[in-house]
């Protein structure tokens, strides 16, 4: 037995799939040895099976280096649909294999699995040289695709001689010319867990096999007896798997992660089952194969100790002789957009870990050409205690600049909705928990990056990640829904603590109607009116306390309101109705015969006017 020392390197590979208690023995016993522990792995992929989700803790607290190259795929657009798995935007990618003849619907679930078997022998017989597997969710049908892919190879008289061999899972019968799978990991065989090979001679007590690699590899079966068929495995044991051509058969239990492993295992192609009992069309499967289930840690939820505190002295009937320390005041804080020339649109940036295998080279080259990376909430000043931030009352002068949008510069991909299930439906529900979670996960991420900010630090490259993909999980459950949020946290930053406490009620109600006001131009026309007086009434009182400058700026804000409704011709023709509440004073006739952008320029020529009136006094 070989012991870690002071000299030791442990490099852990899938490091993604450790339980927290799993990592925890492992760092504390190689701390002890003083030995170097390298994790390796990327945190989309499958989740641990244990509680927890060390790794990704680890990289999002403390970085890490990443691959940002795809180098499986061959093909660009193949790539393109790894990247764009990775970043959870599963849909993006199944319709790129679907626009290439690669996804197939059949009746059922039994008749696509004859589908996916004949494609599998007909891929075979016309290029036998090239390595390919099948994978799908659960053990049984990895146990009917192997039967049925060995009943092929049977009737074309390619397999020698059954022999019934007691293998770790059971009876199997192998014969020469059989592919197989190694189970565990053993050195001496230099074979591991997800090995592939192809049976060149086995008894009852021995077998040699001839590997993917080239290697012959003969072993006593009272010596190792992890093996099984090779035609077909689960996903969870692909995991670091290459081969040629995929073929992968879909069923409901599988969500974005094992999607984005059965997706990206080939070099030059994959093709997708799916049988119309289990998913009635491929927005249903898109719907099902993007779900977010990524595992939590306990550190992921923020408590607040007061409330714990005070709830523990009520009752106990104590609240009268608990004192807490009023809670330091905090200062409104802002996350800057990048600087100029470096914008992205969300999700297009794809710095994930082990993309398509082949870690190592190019790492240093990758962290020197890295550039800042755009958020979901680029352009946002939020205070974290608006109540404490206010302080006395102060004069003009020294009032805040004016807020820029949460969103100012950013531009959000739009993606199509799907059909809502029924709102009792089974369906519905899971959804509305995935969505709940999603947005749970994304407010922590936010308050992460916020308080950086309030506490004087930067934020960190890997707090930026975990708020974009975390904006991309929202987006992917429900079109929009990153900029939903990023608007009700402006109009209520309570919502925030909330929603990040676990209690996101609140937050998403007020998402709801930030997405009605999206989608209705009254609603729109209403929000806009309010805030072009607010800050008319702001850019008057910064006049009377001789501010020009305040001034000036709150001027330039409402004249980049008026270029907007050029942008919305809707939110504009009801405007036309309103023009008193915007302080133009040419009568609703006037309005209502105005062409469209006239309104805008008929505002900013307004605040023209009254800026030139200002000067003159």
């Amino acid at each position: 037995r070989e012991l870690l020392g002071p000299r030791d390197v442990l490099v852990i590979d899938e490091a993604g799939m450790i339980g927290t208690r799993q990592m925890e023995r492992v760092l504390s016993e190689a701390e002890s040895a003083g030995a170097k522990v390298v994790l390796v792995g990327d945190a989309e992929q499958l989740q641990a099976i244990e509680a927890g989700a060390a790794f990704r803790s680890l990289a999002e607290r403390h970085g890490a280096a990443e691959i940002n190259e795809v180098r499986r795929q061959h093909e660009d657009w193949q790539k393109d649909a790894t990247r764009a798995l990775a970043t959870g935007r599963t849909g993006e990618a199944i319709h790129a294999y679907s626009s290439q003849g690669m996804v197939h619907a059949a009746e059922t679930r039994e008749a696509a699995r004859a589908e996916l078997i004949d494609t599998w022998d007909a891929q075979r017989l016309a290029d036998p040289d090239k390595t390919r597997i099948i994978l799908t969710h659960t053990n049984a049908e990895v146990r009917d695709l192997n039967l049925a892919a060995r009943d092929r190879l049977r009737d074309a008289g390619e397999l020698g001689q059954d022999v019934a061999v007691s293998a770790a899972r059971g009876a199997r019968e192998f014969a020469s010319g059989d592919r197989i799978m190694f189970l565990k990991n053993e050195r001496g065989m230099g074979v591991k867990n997800g090995t592939l090979g192809k049976v060149e001679r086995v008894s009852p007590d021995s077998m040699a096999v001839r590997l993917d690699d080239g290697r012959q590899v003969a072993f006593d079966l009272k010596d190792y007896v992890h093996v099984d068929h090779g035609y077909a495995a689960t996903i969870h044991k692909s995991q670091g798997v290459t081969v040629d051509q995929g073929h992968v058969l879909a069923t409901p239990g599988m969500d974005r992660h094992s999607a984005y492993v059965a997706l990206s295992r080939h070099r030059d192609g994959v093709q997708l089952h799916y049988g119309c009992d289990d998913f009635a069309d491929v927005s249903r499967l898109v719907r099902t194969l993007g779900r977010e289930r990524a595992k939590d840690m306990a550190s992921d939820y923020s408590r607040d100790t007061a409330q714990d505190i005070r709830a523990f002295a009520d009752r106990r009937g104590l609240s009268g002789e608990i004192c807490l320390p009023d809670a330091p005041e905090r200062k409104g804080v802002e996350i800057l957009a990048p600087r100029a020339g470096t914008s992205r649109q969300m999700g297009e940036d794809s710095r994930t870990r082990d993309i398509g295998g082949d870690r190592g080279a190019g790492e240093g080259k990758a962290a020197a050409e890295r550039q800042p990376r755009r958020s979901m909430f680029d352009g946002l000043r939020l205070p974290i205690e608006p109540e404490k931030a206010a302080g006395p009352a102060q004069g003009a002068k020294e009032k805040p600049a004016p807020k820029r949008g949460m969103f100012d510069g950013l531009k959000l991909p739009m993606r199509s909705s799907a059909p809502m299930p029924a709102k009792d439906s089974p369906v519905r529900a899971e959804q509305d928990r995935d969505f709940r979670r999603a947005v749970e996960r994304a407010s922590r991420s936010a308050e992460t990056v916020l308080q950086a900010r309030a506490s004087g630090g930067p934020v960190l490259e890997h707090q930026k990640v975990a708020l974009e993909r975390a904006g991309q999980a929202l987006d992917q459950i429900r079109a929009g829904a990153s900029r939903d949020m990023a608007s009700a946290m402006q109009r209520d930053p309570a919502l925030l603590r909330e929603a990040a406490a676990g209690r996101s009620g609140p937050m998403i109600e007020a998402m709801a109607q930030e997405a009605r006001v999206r989608a209705d131009p009254n609603l729109r026309a209403d929000r806009f009116v309010e805030r072009w007086q607010g800050l008319n009434a702001q850019r008057d009182e910064l006049y009377r306390a001789g501010d020009m400058t305040g001034r000036e700026k709150i001027g330039k804000e409402m004249a980049g309101m008026a270029k907007s409704l050029e942008r919305d011709p809707q939110m504009e023709s009801v405007l036309r109705d309103r023009t008193r509440d915007l302080g133009l004073e040419i009568g609703m006739e006037r309005g209502r015969q105005m062409g469209g952008g006239e309104l805008g320029r008929q505002l900013t020529q307004e605040l023209g006017i009254g800026r030139d009136r200002g000067m003159s006094r």
